[in-house]
């Protein structure tokens, strides 16, 4: 018997930020992923975050233009407006 997965396809979302960078906490209560900074902090260190394909367990990381974070089902690439 032969079973066929399909996975499902990950969203993509780009945020535009005007600044040179926002720290990943502020980012994941910005885009309403964590309610709280302790919420976020969490997520963050429980290893759910990916950066740029990458486990990241710094809530404080920087983010850049270009950085793209994996959360859940969704991949949120970073632009800035400047």
């Amino acid at each position: 018997m032969k079973i066929k997965v399909k996975a499902a396809q990950r969203k993509k979302e780009e945020v535009i930020i005007n600044t040179d960078f926002i720290r990943l906490d502020s980012f994941l209560k910005f885009k309403g992923i964590a309610e709280t900074g302790g919420q976020a902090k969490e997520m963050v260190q429980s290893g759910i975050v990916k950066i740029n394909g990458e486990v990241c367990t710094a809530r404080g990381k920087k983010l850049r233009n270009g950085d793209v974070i994996s959360v859940f089902s969704t991949d949120y690439s970073i632009k800035n407006e400047n």
